[in-house]
């Protein structure tokens, strides 16, 4: 075995290891295919059938559709032993189009602000997934007993789909989780996790614009003369800037919070008279605990009844999702360093450096010998990495920013690796790289795929670690009970903040690509120039 020697005398893992060595070119190709999909949140339906396709191929017992989401899954193998799992993340964002070319270049053919990857989300569910199937392959081979778990998670971006999955039981009675994301550094994330992400969309509409008017102050029924009621455009933008005025009474700015927005409708094409009936805008907040992303969605809501009251409107609120804060596990955070470590930092090949240096070129710089970011090419410890975040962050900060992984880390022990997204090495200190070159990269696969492939193996070594050790499944599983005050359920643990028979926001309007009598296009016109 090509591993043997790195790995010492386990067997398990160098057998695990070689598996993927030896599936790299087909496993590489499913990452491009996802990359070139490019579908963005609750649209990923070609993505989430070729997860179902190969994951079906390889012995699981996949559910389509998992929780109600058409582009979600719930796959299974095995049986007995404990039970372990893992996600694939693989929707794009939209605005991030781009070729894999060293130069500014939305993929052909479509609208220069379709969706592309960014993170990527393609090579993060493309790792989870190998490392899942190396596990399972291991297991196989070694007569090992082990009970696999792999949920496809569409809408990442919007924290969409895991709190489902945690609300309707598909996060249920599992012994661990190990998942991934990409990033800058080689480590996992230690005691500081992810704070809560929290969306909405408020809905106006403008049901009795006849009452707007006193009649009795018209001489008779001049339509076109009349004063308009304002209607739901109005509204909508009434909230928009009484919500920018009143950020300051959400919660004073300390700390790390942040609240976006995004017009869904505004408005109709209407006659001049009447006014716009409907227009939604939503709400994003990322907070470091749910007492303040509570106090943020509280303001928003009277924000949106006054808009509606001044403007002749009904106001509602639909919520997008609701996270959790991060739980962390150190006995897991632990065991999946020990194993990155014993595969060592990547490395670029060639053709990504070539690659990178073409980049530097188009920008005006001139190309470096080494181009990539040193943070990409070594290994970063867990304490010198949770030190640096926590240089930037309040001492009473316990989270920072958001991600939905969050809502395993209340079911199991859960770790979460980074590896590697390739990143370029600035020219000089406040340098930032255009977004197209780093989304370029994410592309290429000489770039990649080393970071990738580390993700890969360290979760395979990791899962077979639980899968045989029983010592760490119950240090793991006694740091949560303690944490949680007593295990799911426990004093201190936090349920799914999610109803169960939540309805997933899978019909808003979405940005998505449609199919025409034209073609297959963005939802957005082309532009002409």
């Amino acid at each position: 075995m090509a591993n043997a020697a790195l790995l010492g005398a386990d067997q398990r893992k160098s057998f695990a290891a070689d598996w993927i060595d030896r599936n790299t070119e087909r496993l590489s190709a499913f990452n491009t295919e996802i990359w070139n999909y490019a579908e963005p949140a609750w649209r990923e339906y070609r993505s989430a059938a070729a997860y179902s396709k190969l994951l079906s191929a390889e012995g699981f017992a996949v559910e389509t559709g998992s929780g109600g989401m058409p582009t979600a899954f719930a796959a299974h193998w095995g049986s007995g032993g404990p039970v372990l799992g893992s996600f694939a993340e693989y929707d794009a964002v939209p605005g991030n189009s781009q070729a894999v070319v060293p130069y500014r270049a939305p993929r052909p053919g479509l609208h220069p602000w379709a969706a592309g990857h960014t993170d990527p989300h393609s090579s993060l569910g493309t790792a989870a997934l190998t490392g899942i199937l190396a596990a399972k392959a291991t297991c196989e081979h070694f007569g090992l007993p082990a009970s696999l778990r792999f949920m496809g998670e569409p809408a990442e971006k919007m924290c969409g789909s895991k709190p489902v999955h945690a609300a309707k039981g598909y996060l249920d009675g599992a012994d661990a989780y190990v998942v991934y994301h990409p990033h800058r550094t080689n480590t996992v994330a230690s005691a500081t996790q992810c704070g809560a992400y929290w969306s909405a969309v408020f809905t106006f509409e403008c049901l009795e614009p006849e009452h707007w008017i006193d009649r009795s102050l018209l001489p008779s029924n001049l339509s076109h003369a009349d004063a308009r009621c304002p209607g739901a455009l109005d509204a909508l933008c009434l909230m928009y800037t009484s919500t920018k005025y009143t950020k300051e009474a959400m919660f004073p700015h300390t700390g790390t919070w942040t609240l976006n927005e995004f017009v869904l409708a505004a408005g109709d094409a209407t006659s001049d008279n009447l006014p716009p009936r409907f227009a939604q805008i939503q709400y994003a907040a990322r907070a470091p605990s749910l007492a303040i992303v509570s106090r943020i969605f509280d303001v928003l809501e009277t924000n949106a009844r006054s808009a509606a009251a001044a403007t002749g409107c009904r106001a509602a609120r639909r919520w997008v999702t609701k996270t959790r804060v991060g739980l962390p596990n150190q006995v897991m955070s632990d065991l999946a360093f020990a194993n990155m470590r014993l595969f060592g930092p990547p490395s670029f090949p060639a053709a990504a450096v070539e690659f990178g240096r073409k980049i530097q070129a188009n920008l005006g710089l001139s190309p470096m010998e080494r181009p990539f970011a040193s943070e990409n090419e070594t290994l970063t410890d867990p304490a010198q990495y949770e030190a640096a975040l926590r240089n930037v962050l309040p001492p009473w900060q316990s989270q920072f920013t958001s991600d939905d992984y969050v809502e395993y880390t209340w079911h199991a022990p859960t770790v979460r690796i980074f590896t590697m997204r390739p990143a370029l090495r600035p020219p000089g200190a406040g340098y930032a790289y255009p977004a197209w070159a780093t989304n370029a990269l994410g592309g290429l696969s000489a770039a990649i795929d080393p970071g990738m492939f580390l993700a890969a193996k360290t979760i395979a070594a990791t899962l077979l670690d639980l899968a045989t050790r029983p010592d760490l499944v119950g240090a793991a599983k006694a740091e949560f009970f303690d944490r949680t005050g007593g295990g799911v359920g426990g004093d201190r643990w936090v349920a799914p903040l999610l109803a169960r028979d939540f309805v997933p926001p899978i019909d808003l309007r979405w940005p998505e690509y449609i199919r025409t009598e034209r073609s297959e296009e963005w939802w957005l016109p082309t532009p002409n120039a």
